[in-house]
């Protein structure tokens, strides 16, 4: 009997060897070649033929200027939220793909969404690989989505999804995980490259003709990234990810990719008894509730995508011994040394024996350089033993030559701390409004070392 044909086949990007190698010959990845048996058929692909033999008729072009562009209609979901995330609502043929750890809430949410556009008298579809018909509706009922009319579909072969989505033609259909979902075509596993970028491709090209808009639930690997080939993700119209720790109470769902709205907008969560609810003011989830100010705290405002999110950084430095530690939480791990040698360099205050720990407080990751102000004076507060003022804020991003540079959308930033109750604001001098904001003293600063010699005045 002839041995079956075996192919190596690349995670990152599906490239494939006819044998092993360290190093994939289409992307560069190390150690990303599994093997997996080679498909059998007559050695054409779909873009054999007439197209090289020069028989293809030549298409009709036409400028941008003159293809009719209107504003995409969109349904909203009936979670907030969710809406926020995905740019306003549901666009008509879209696909969405997201992913998160498990037990994070994905299948919870979408349940919850599918229940209120049904409610809403649109038709919906829920086709589940990872569980029973029973176990949805298990799920459901403890959501306390009551004589809930959404279609629930208990298959993974992907010839079966299609012929149901085409009979069907709902408003959205929900593929609980693309992971689990397999086609006749193909001989390898479910899961595999292959069948995920074909499955996938398929479901797609299903949403662009038939206008029913598609939301796949991914898997994570360990490091958190979207298992399966790269070339996923590109595929889709919506990337969409669950952040936060399983053992906290509130979910970020983070736009990465975004082609009807803008990219990292987040939603906030709260998971409850009842699932996922909406939090209208994040601000107070990622402030802790100190009675007095503590030394070593200062709250910044940060921007999620268009919203402005107050944060408090909280560091902790203590004497350390001959190799002092340096460990951050939610911030860049080198932008704290970084910024160690500017406060040292220009401001005169000296870490260099000491264990310094900052931490962005309620699991929120911080990416962007306008925290550096408020974590130079949170370090500072601590070294010092020194609380800052009550409803102080700072923000701007910082040099290595000491200067403080503005940070985008500064007014909108200092509105919203004014909004909260602060009244005291460290900001760039680019930033300074021209206008007062009622009830905010605000001091524009320059340099570092203007900026603690504010802080110190103020005690």
């Amino acid at each position: 009997m002839a041995k079956d044909k075996t192919l190596f086949t690349c995670t990152e990007c599906g490239g494939t060897s006819p044998r092993w190698l360290g190093k994939c010959p289409s992307c560069g990845a190390w150690n990303t070649l599994i093997e997996s048996v080679a498909e059998a058929g007559p050695g054409k692909n779909r873009y054999s033929g007439a197209q090289f033999a020069g028989l293809a008729q030549a298409q009709a072009v036409m400028p941008l200027a003159a293809i009719e562009a209107t504003d995409i209609a969109r349904t909203p979901s009936g979670i907030d939220e969710l809406d926020r995330v995905l740019g306003g609502g549901i666009v008509e043929g879209g696909v969405v793909l997201i992913g998160g750890d498990p037990g994070i809430g994905k299948s919870t949410l979408l349940l919850q969404a599918l229940d209120a556009l049904q409610r809403a008298g649109l038709p919906t579809l829920y086709v589940t690989g990872e569980e029973s018909g029973a176990q949805v509706a298990l799920r459901s009922r403890r959501l306390g989505l009551d004589h809930s009319q959404v279609n629930v579909l208990a298959e993974i072969q992907l010839e079966k999804i299609l012929a149901t989505i085409e009979s069907m033609q709902p408003a959205v259909a929900v593929i609980d995980s693309i992971q689990t979902v397999y086609s006749d075509q193909l001989t390898s596993a479910p899961g595999s490259v292959a069948q995920v970028r074909e499955c996938a491709a398929h479901l797609t090209r299903a949403a662009k003709s038939s206008g029913v808009a598609v939301v796949l639930v991914g898997h994570v690997t360990k490091e958190g990234a979207l298992a399966g080939p790269r070339v996923l993700e590109h595929m889709v119209d919506t990337v969409l990810y669950f952040e936060g720790d399983t053992h906290s109470q509130f979910r970020l769902v983070r736009a990465i990719k975004n082609r009807f709205g803008a990219v990292n907008e987040i939603g906030v969560f709260a998971m409850t008894e009842k699932g996922l609810k909406g939090v209208s003011n994040p601000s107070a989830i990622f402030l802790s509730q100190h009675s007095e100010p503590v030394p070593g705290s200062c709250v910044m405002v940060t921007l999620e995508g268009t919203r402005p999110l107050l944060v408090e950084i909280q560091a902790l430095v203590d004497s350390g011994g001959p190799s002092p530690r340096r460990l951050s939480v939610g911030l860049d791990k080198d932008r704290l040394a970084m910024l160690l040698a500017v406060l040292h360099r220009h401001a005169g205050v000296a870490c260099m024996d000491q264990d310094v720990f900052v931490n962005a407080v309620g699991g929120v990751r911080i990416s962007e350089p306008a925290a550096d102000l408020a974590v130079m004076l949170a370090i500072t507060s601590s070294l010092r033993g020194k609380a800052l003022p009550q409803g102080f804020i700072a923000f701007g991003e910082v040099g290595l030559a000491g200067e403080v540079r503005p940070a985008p959308r500064g007014q909108e930033r200092l509105r919203e701390a004014a909004k909260l109750g602060f009244s005291v604001a460290v900001v760039p001098k680019a930033n300074a409004p021209r206008k007062p904001i009622e009830g905010l003293t605000i001091h524009a600063v320059e340099r570092v070392e203007e900026a603690m010699n504010v802080v110190r005045g103020m005690g």
